[in-house]
């Protein structure tokens, strides 16, 4: 059996990226696709480690810490000794990114009526229903069998 759907999610996540910097950029916001995943994941839950922002955006962890080099030479974030765990370093938000978190979900909302565009309400849950199998799997796939 011949598949595409790999393909087709690798072009859409490559069209989705480019519509949604782009629409950042309209509305005075000038972040990276992966900026934008730190962010949001630290908007739901401040003062992360780097091995928690990176479970939780599914980036390698020396691709976040490399974002997150870049987004505190920005001001978006502070890094912070754990006074707990003195080896941990937390990952916090600053006011400026603070400041950004109501107009990036307007353009998220945006983005999400343009990516569900002419779907039903049963289409767009039996489509993210079949997304999140997908996702678990390779999730699974990965804890058992890691990567190098």
């Amino acid at each position: 059996m011949e598949t595409k759907g790999g393909f087709y999610i690798t072009q859409i996540k490559q069209l989705q990226d480019r519509i949604f910097e782009k629409l950042l950029i309209e509305n005075g916001i000038e972040i990276s696709s992966g900026q934008g995943r730190i962010l949001f994941v630290l908007w739901k839950e401040d003062h992360l480690t780097v091995s928690e922002i990176s479970r939780q955006t599914s980036l390698a962890k020396n691709t976040v810490s490399i974002v997150i080099d870049g987004m505190v030479q920005k001001g978006l974030l502070e890094r912070t000794i754990n006074p707990e765990n003195r080896r941990q370093t937390i990952i916090s938000l600053t006011e400026y990114a603070k400041s950004m978190r109501e107009k990036y979900e307007a353009v998220s909302e945006q983005m999400g009526v343009l990516f569900y565009q002419g779907f039903s309400e049963k289409e767009l849950k039996e489509f993210e229903g079949y997304l999140v199998r997908i996702r678990d799997t390779l999730a699974e796939y990965e804890e058992n069998f890691p990567l190098h």
